[in-house]
C-alpha cells in the first residue's frame, strides 16, 4: 500500500499493573486485575479501538505472565478488535509453544492474533526459565529465527544452541491468517531496528521517555535495512507505545495519572538507578513535545498527530495505567479514547489524504 492508502490503528497495551493504589493504599489482587481486563478489552472493541496488546511480566506487582490466555478469554467477548502480546519475551520462551498459544488464539478470534516478540524490560523470566543473561543477545535472535520458520512452514527442521533440535516435525493448529503476523518490539536500539528492517518485519518502538522525535533517527534506520534487504519500506508497519491517559480536562487527567504514574516509575527507577520521578519529570512529559499523552482529548490527539508527522507512525498504542488506578478511571480513558480521540485523529488522516 502507499502512503495515502495506510490505515492508522489506534490501540491499547497494559501490563495489568497490580500495585499498591497510592492513593488508597490498596492492592487489587492479580484475580481482580485479570477480570478488570476482560471488561477493558470489550469496551475497547465496542468504541471502535483497533487493537488491544497485553505485555508479559513474571513479577508480583503485575498479573501479566500469560498473555495470550488473557487474550483467548476475550476472543469470545470481542468481534472487531485485534489481540496482540505487548510483548511475548520470547528469549525466555519456546518459540514452538509461543506459536501454537497465538495461533489458538487467531482461531479462537477468527484470524485477530497478534505475537510482538521482544526481548523483554524486566529479566526476571530468565532465571525463572533457566536461562543465562549471558546469552541475553543470541537467545533472542535464535529464537526469532525458530518462530519464523515455524510461522513459514508446517513441517520444520531446525538446529540451534539453546534448544533441542527439530527434524522435520509439524506444529500445530495452523492459524487463520497466513502468515500470522509477528512484530519485532524495541525499546529504540539501532540493532533492533536493522533486525527488524533487515527480516521485513513490523517494528513497534516503546517510547516513555524524552522527546518522541529523537527515535526519527531509529525509523530512518529500520526502512534503510528494509529497503537494502530488498523490502519495500512503504509496505512495513511501525508503532509506538506510549504512557498516557485521558480525561475530559488536561488538569483531571493530570492529577489521576501523576500519583500511580510516580509510584511505579520509583519503584522501577530505583531498581534501575534512575533518578527521583518528580511531578516537573511529568509536566515535561506532558508537554507538547513529550512523551507522556496526557490531557483531553483534544490535547492527546494533537500529540498523536504530531508523532505520526515527525515518525511516519501507523499505529499507536495508549498505555493507560502504569501503576493501578480506579477500574472506572481506565474504562472512562479507553473510552474517550475511542470515542473521541481516535475520530479526531482519523478525519485530520482523511483531509490529509484527499
Amino acid at each position: 500500500m502507499n502512503e495515502d492508502e495506510t490505515i492508522f490503528e489506534i490501540g491499547i497495551s497494559t501490563f495489568l499493573e497490580a500495585t499498591t493504589n497510592p492513593i488508597t493504599g490498596e492492592t487489587i489482587s492479580h484475580a481482580k486485575r485479570l477480570q478488570n481486563a476482560i471488561e477493558e478489552i470489550v469496551l475497547a472493541d465496542e468504541v471502535g479501538l483497533d487493537v488491544y496488546g497485553v505485555g508479559e511480566h513474571h513479577r508480583k506487582d503485575y498479573a501479566s505472565s500469560a498473555p495470550a490466555v488473557v487474550l483467548a478469554a476475550a476472543a469470545s467477548v470481542t468481534k472487531k478488535i485485534r489481540l496482540s502480546s505487548a510483548v511475548s519475551v520470547l528469549s525466555s520462551d519456546d518459540p514452538v509453544r509461543v506459536f501454537q498459544e497465538f495461533a489458538t488464539l487467531d482461531g479462537l478470534s477468527n484470524g485477530r492474533a497478534e505475537i510482538m516478540a521482544g526481548r523483554g524490560s524486566f529479566i526476571e523470566s530468565f532465571p525463572l526459565f533457566g536461562y543465562s543473561l549471558d546469552h541475553y543477545n543470541e537467545l533472542f535472535d535464535e529464537k526469532l529465527d525458530l518462530l519464523l520458520k515455524i510461522r513459514e512452514s508446517e513441517k520444520v527442521t531446525w538446529s540451534g544452541k539453546h534448544r533441542a533440535s527439530i527434524n522435520t516435525l509439524g506444529v500445530y493448529p495452523r492459524p487463520i491468517q497466513d502468515p500470522l503476523p509477528v512484530w519485532i518490539a524495541s525499546g529504540g536500539t539501532p540493532q533492533s531496528a536493522v533486525r527488524a528492517g533487515t527480516l521485513g518485519l513490523p517494528i513497534a518502538l516503546a517510547i516513555i521517555g524524552g522527546m518522541p522525535e529523537r527515535f526519527a533517527p531509529i525509523v530512518n534506520l529500520y526502512k534503510q535495512a528494509a529497503e537494502k534487504a530488498g523490502h519495500d519500506p512503504n509496505q512495513l508497519q511501525i508503532a509506538t507505545h506510549s504512557h498516557g491517559f485521558v480525561d475530559e480536562t488536561n488538569e483531571k487527567a493530570a492529577e489521576l495519572f501523576y500519583p500511580p504514574t510516580a509510584a511505579q516509575m520509583n519503584v522501577i527507577g530505583r531498581e534501575r538507578g534512575w533518578g527521583p520521578y518528580t511531578r516537573e519529570t511529568f509536566d515535561a512529559g506532558r508537554s507538547l513535545k513529550g512523551a507522556l499523552y496526557v490531557g483531553d482529548p483534544e490535547y492527546v490527539a494533537e500529540k498523536i498527530l504530531l508523532l505520526r508527522k515527525n515518525l511516519g507512525i501507523n499505529r499507536f498504542f495508549l498505555h493507560v495505567n502504569v501503576g493501578t488506578m480506579p477500574h472506572r478511571d481506565i474504562l472512562r480513558s479507553i473510552e474517550l479514547l475511542g470515542t473521541k480521540v481516535a475520530p479526531i485523529v482519523r478525519k485530520e488522516i482523511a483531509k490529509e489524504n484527499k
